[in-house]
């Protein structure tokens, strides 16, 4: 186990910088996600920490220790990736007993035969261990590639998007057993995701990363309900957090979709100021005696709930509601929201004026 700390990394690849500046500290123990979307340099962050890729600038710390230097193996991180990386002639035995027979390591049969056992029941694939692992499924694969990295008992576990090619209903399992393995091992998990469900429902904390910087750190709470700027706002939540454009007037917005007037508690900004009014779509309200009047656009069933495009002059506002409420394409609807649970962006620079 170890804790980590990045110091102003950037890393240039030719004329395109992946990482800006970035600092982030990692707590010995805790479940880390890197969130981004393609390219924002999640991967880069994972191999710098791994020791794959060597910082132009900045530090990487180790249990206290600049580790700037240190080879990967001196790191002793395990990397789990997307592509399984296993060996397709070996038994699923002979896969978790590779990384324990490499010159490095000095272990007898019978410490390998008790670490790979240990990591079988660990990850539920005792019966599979003398199976080939050509014939496993995609998630049997998975597991035994995170079975190579248990077996090391690494400081750090690094996992680059290790769900993403698995079928929804195997990510939501493998999901709850990775939080599961992480509880039990009590190590440091660094976990790379676009997905934003993976990131919320598994973090201890967060990182957003986009286009090289890092955003926001925080708790999903955090990231969630108070997102630094709009770009942290809409990368989380489904469907994302409505930003519309209008006024404030005392304690009033008026959005300059139809000039509608909504009421709003903690009004942030000056009279007659410019803003992004950010709403979650659960705390937008279909009422019929709502302040704003638009049309059903589109409508989304997911079952227990219902996902509304309203439009309103060409403003398109999500809405969630429960499922058993009625509605169909281009009815006519009025709303309101929950004005204790408003934001207020600018919308120059995106910037949360609350935390501003």
């Amino acid at each position: 186990m170890a804790d980590i700390a990045l110091q102003g990394i950037t890393k240039k690849f030719g004329p395109n910088t992946a990482l800006r500046g970035v600092d982030i500290d990692i707590k010995d123990g805790e479940f880390f996600v890197l969130l981004g979307q393609t390219g924002a340099g999640k991967t880069t962050t994972l191999r710098v920490i791994a020791g794959l890729e060597k910082p132009d600038s900045g530090k990487v710390m180790i249990e206290g220790q600049d580790a700037t230097q240190w080879n990967a193996a001196e790191r002793d991180v395990a990397l789990v990736l997307q592509q399984y990386s296993l060996y397709p002639r070996l038994t699923v035995r002979g896969n978790l007993e590779f990384p324990l027979k490499s010159r490095t390591h000095n272990f007898t049969a019978s410490e390998i035969k008790e670490r790979v056992d240990r990591a079988a029941e660990t990850l539920q694939i005792t019966g599979l261990l003398d199976r080939k692992v050509e014939k496993l499924s995609g998630g049997e694969m998975q597991r035994v590639s995170i079975g190579r990295a248990i077996v090391r008992q690494p400081r750090v576990f690094l996992m680059d998007e290790p769900l993403s090619a698995l079928d929804a209903n195997l990510r939501d399992v493998l999901r709850v057993e990775l939080k599961k393995l992480h509880q039990e091992l009590g190590a440091t998990f660094v976990f790379v995701t676009h997905d934003q469900v993976e990131a919320m429902s598994m973090g201890d904390k967060i990182g957003v990363l986009n286009r090289g910087k890092l955003v926001q750190v925080g708790t999903p709470e955090e990231i969630y309900n108070e997102p630094l700027n709009t770009f942290v706002a809409r990368s989380v939540g489904t469907p994302p957090m409505n930003l519309i454009d209008g006024v404030l007037k005392g304690k009033s917005a008026v959005i300059n979709a139809g000039g509608h007037s909504l009421p709003v508690a903690d009004p942030k900004g000056s009279e007659g100021q410019k803003i992004q009014f950010g709403i979650r779509p659960e705390n937008v309200v279909i009422a019929k005696d709502g302040p704003v009047t638009g049309r059903v656009f589109d409508l989304e069933n997911h079952g227990v709930i219902k996902i509304l495009t309203i439009d309103v002059d060409g403003t398109h506002v999500h809405a969630t509601v429960p499922a058993q409420m009625q509605h169909n394409i281009d009815d006519v609807v009025q709303f309101g929201w929950r004005p204790e649970q408003v934001l207020y962006f600018d919308p120059a620079t995106g910037r949360n004026l609350a935390l501003a």
